[in-house]
């Protein structure tokens, strides 16, 4: 571990949920990683989207009786955030640096050496998912396997660089005015959450609102830039051969991103399993859709034991389990593509 005058701990139980919130000091500023359970088990890492954190993106899957019979009992969790992305972040100094997307991944490694972690399993939604790749590309051995939720591997299209661009202007004359605010809900959520004139909107949009309404724009601006500026994956992918399991709602503005990419990874590595009538977060959304389909992935590396005492209402009993679907050269064959609707 580093030494501890590089970083703080501070606490902040009681607004996130339990979690150990600590602030480690690295080369291009401090990172917030709020860590949930036993440092003596197996590390899973996580990386949110734009404009969120561990709470607005990762709550719903975490949070939820099933995943928390297995996940929580069987990890330690590292919740990253983006540079000024934590609960209660004061604003970013004109001073700092504007970090490139690979500053964030180099971050994730300064974070990694903090805790003494070896090799890790990765979590990434969207931009996160571009970090946490571009940091298994530059990083392998330190990568167990991906976990990837509507990920990024490509260059902006021209498209996307301009709403960038226009989201990035207003954030910085605006700040997260109504106009961004809507453009991110659309970025994250499927229609049929966001509601409509007929329809409210959910509570998981709600409370995504306001969560919204208590970041830094700064920081938000920052890491749109870095991610503006991203290069394109492509040809490293097929030489990435952790194990990856790739999630995207059919509804996410990144289903074209995630097929794309499954494309390129080698296909004895790789699964996709795409959500029916969802979102980009699906670890909102529909976060029961996820379970099965990590249940098979951690179990092919031994970090996952089902027992008998799981939930009844769970899905994870050891008979769902087919050995065939275990080993690496059977991932692609058997879970790509899954489609799944949680009604």
């Amino acid at each position: 571990m580093a030494d501890s005058s590089d970083s703080i701990s501070i606490d902040m139980e009681t607004i996130s949920l339990g979690a150990k919130e600590y602030l480690v000091k690295t080369r291009c500023g401090m990172v917030s990683v709020a860590l949930f359970g036993d440092q003596d088990k197996p590390a899973l890492v996580t990386y949110p989207d734009l404009a969120l954190n561990h709470i607005s993106c990762f709550q719903g899957l975490f949070f939820s009786p099933e995943v928390n019979s297995f996940l929580l009992h069987n990890f330690c969790i590292y919740h990253i955030s983006p540079p000024g992305h934590e609960v209660g972040a004061a604003p970013i100094g004109s001073d700092d640096l504007m970090p490139s997307v690979d500053d964030l991944a180099d971050q994730v490694l300064e974070v990694l050496n903090f805790f003494g972690l070896g090799s890790v399993m990765c979590m990434g939604v969207a931009a996160g998912a571009y970090v946490l790749t571009l940091f298994a590309m530059k990083y392998r051995q330190r990568v167990l396997g991906l976990i990837l939720v509507s990920p990024l591997c490509r260059a902006p299209s021209w498209t996307e660089w301009l709403l960038n661009k226009v989201m990035s202007n207003l954030l910085y004359f605006y700040g997260m005015c109504g106009v961004v605010m809507e453009l991110l809900l659309k970025r994250y959520f499927s229609q049929e959450v966001r509601g409509s004139v007929e329809e409210p909107e959910s509570d998981i949009v709600q409370a995504c609102r306001r969560l919204l309404d208590e970041r830094q724009s700064i920081s938000v601006q920052q890491f749109l830039e870095a991610m503006n500026g991203r290069r394109d994956l492509s040809e490293g992918l097929r030489k990435l051969h952790c194990r990856s399991l790739i999630f995207v709602g059919e509804n996410s503005p990144f289903h074209s991103e995630a097929l794309h990419m499954t494309s390129k990874l080698d296909r004895r590595y790789s699964a996709l399993v795409e959500v029916q009538a969802c979102g980009s977060i699906v670890t909102e959304e529909q976060p029961h859709a996820m379970l099965i389909p990590l249940e098979y992935f951690l179990t092919g590396f031994g970090l996952y034991r089902p027992t008998l005492s799981v939930s009844p209402k769970s899905p994870l009993s050891p008979t769902c389990i087919s050995p065939e679907l275990l080993s690496p050269e059977s991932m692609g064959l058997k879970l790509k593509p899954i489609k799944t609707r949680i009604s």
